[in-house]
């Protein structure tokens, strides 16, 4: 089915699911299985890998999403300096990468120092790109966010109507 039947919602892509990764000694990944197809139909297997602006993770899109993402990051205000440090740092560390014959992805080492990635990593899928965490970072992380209570607090005006 493929991108037009049960992976696919609106025309977007779904990447779902936690993986716990290595990477080899020259710091490559490899992308599990049951994402390999969609990467390769969103375009040939190139994707974008770069920084998340809020955590300690590496962000990684298929190239077709990455370039609408880019398309709204060029047109930020260069006077803005908010908009000026996001595009420092998504556009200036986005590094193009490509799937190889392994389904293996290089995740270029200045980015693996940056979020102190290591030999174990876990590749969160979330919707239309993937986060590649160290894998003690993501574990910490998340039993901190599974462990807070204030989930009931008030929420933004984009939540509120999200029923699960």
């Amino acid at each position: 089915m493929g991108l037009n039947g049960r992976n696919a919602i609106k025309g977007v892509s779904v990447f779902r699911g936690v993986n716990v990764l290595s990477l080899d000694a020259k710091g490559r990944m490899a992308m599990p299985s049951k994402y390999r197809e969609r990467l390769q139909t969103m375009g040939n297997g190139q994707v974008v890998v770069t920084l998340d602006m809020s955590d300690p993770c590496l962000l990684i899109y298929p190239l077709t999403e990455w370039e609408d993402i880019e398309r709204k990051l060029v047109r930020l205000p260069s006077l803005n300096k908010q908009a000026v440090r996001l595009k420092r740092l998504l556009l200036g560390h986005a590094s193009e990468c490509e799937l190889d014959s392994h389904g293996r992805i290089l995740l270029p080492p200045t980015l693996r120092d940056l979020v102190k990635l290591d030999k174990h990593v876990v590749l969160l899928g979330q919707g239309n790109k993937f986060e590649v965490w160290e894998e003690q970072a993501w574990n910490e992380r998340r039993d901190k966010w599974l462990g807070e209570t204030d989930l009931d607090q008030e929420l933004t005006d984009g939540l509120e109507s999200l029923s699960l």
